[in-house]
């Protein structure tokens, strides 16, 4: 049988752009899995972090492609995404947006009731597209849209093989926002977290919590440096390479200026110099990281300031301000995006069509796309998805 469009993917890129072609187009939506959205149930910690509520403007500015992405970020915006659900949503810090109900299969439900002209066919794996847009020598199209994702939660079907279904170019394909596995074993400190530290590598920064865990460091600061590590470093794990080796340096205190701190510690070590380093430093970190950091700086927990002397000083103050992990590695089975993908420089920003080959349109994480964690990803894929949608549709409409 032969359709106007063939969607390849029922993530939330594919399922957006069923939406938008699929009412007055013979539209059929293809899934490997046994039901469409696995990944998006995951998203959030099941919760579904929808989308980032930024002004368009603003929201841009987080991306390192902010000028691919506005036009389909103006084409379809958060205000059109609210619309097409029959709940509320809540905001919680950094404009993060969630359903009310913060149950992720309330989202995939609330879509799910747009696809009632889609045709969609499961447990369908596409492993050829031919030249003429025939499908698995079965399924022949006028138009298809790529929307099978990246490479990241492979239990949900996204693999490297995805990305041949098709003879486009790729930039480097790369982890991220992932944790980051350090070649110290952090297990005795685990579950510690470092509320508002800053987090660095080389002169990439970013500000956030960060989670101590069995095998290295996560949580909002690192997962997002990770990405701005991931894009500095030189390998592609298309072809198995990916080995890191690099320092991070968290700033533990970055309220306070190196040199406030050293005044502060010049005045307290002379005031207070019966107090116990361990006791004081509870101004500073959490009770519970104070051993580990006086182990790290070589300095006795019971020591009283007054005997603390100026080189001893010096090392507190630094590890304070610029407190280094070695990094062995990306904790690949839970890095949450890919990196590269289809590079942008051969898509069409206003409709998402290749430039290559035409009738032929990619969306979502495919895309050499990205952005940092907090709504931003899912904001790609449902944009592109939607511009992509109607793209192909009112080609069709005019063919």
């Amino acid at each position: 049988m032969e359709y106007d469009i063939a969607i390849i993917g029922g993530g939330p890129a594919g399922i957006m752009a069923a939406i938008a072609s699929g009412k007055t187009s013979n539209v059929i939506l293809l899934e490997k899995n046994s039901s469409l959205g696995k990944k998006l149930l995951l998203t959030g910690g099941g919760r579904c972090n929808i989308t980032n509520n930024k002004p368009p403007k603003q929201l841009l500015s987080f991306y390192d492609k902010k000028n691919f992405l506005k036009h389909s970020f103006f084409a379809f915006t958060n205000e059109d995404l609210y619309s097409l659900f029959d709940f509320d949503f809540i905001e919680e810090d950094n404009n993060r947006i969630f359903p009310e109900s913060e149950k992720s299969i309330d989202v995939l439900n609330g879509l799910k009731k747009h696809l009632d002209n889609v045709e969609i066919r499961l447990n369908y794996e596409v492993t050829e597209i031919n030249d003429s847009f025939t499908i698995n020598n079965e399924i022949k199209a006028k138009k298809v849209i790529i929307a099978t994702g990246g490479v990241t939660y492979p239990q949900t079907g996204c693999s490297i093989d995805n990305f041949s279904l098709v003879r486009e170019p790729l930039t480097k394909i790369k982890y991220g926002l992932s944790p980051l596995i350090t070649k110290e074993d952090l297990s005795k400190i685990a579950g510690i977290t470092l509320n508002n530290v800053e987090c660095s590598y080389k002169k990439s920064k970013v500000m956030g919590n960060v989670l101590v865990s069995h095998v290295g460091l996560t949580g909002p600061g690192i997962i997002d440096l990770s990405s701005m590590i991931s894009k500095k470093i030189d390998y592609d794990i298309s072809q198995n390479d990916g080995n890191l080796s690099c320092e991070i340096n968290i700033d533990l205190i970055p309220d306070i200026s190196r040199e406030d701190l050293k005044k502060k510690f010049d005045e307290d070590f002379q005031i207070k110099g019966k107090t116990q380093i361990k006791n004081y430093l509870k101004n500073f970190l959490t009770n519970n990281f104070i051993e580990y950091f006086l182990n790290r700086v070589d300095i006795v927990q019971d020591t009283q300031l007054s005997r603390i002397n100026k080189k001893s000083k010096n090392r507190l103050i630094e590890n304070l301000k610029r407190f280094t992990f070695e990094i062995v590695d990306f904790n690949r089975n839970l890095a949450k995006v890919t990196i590269g993908g289809i590079d942008t420089k051969n898509i069409n920003p206003k409709t998402m069509e290749s430039k290559i080959t035409p009738n032929l349109y990619f969306a979502g994480e495919i895309l050499d796309l990205d952005g940092p964690t907090g709504g931003y990803n899912l904001k790609i894929a449902f944009s592109t998805g939607y511009l992509s949608g109607i793209s192909a549709n009112a080609n069709n409409n005019s063919a």
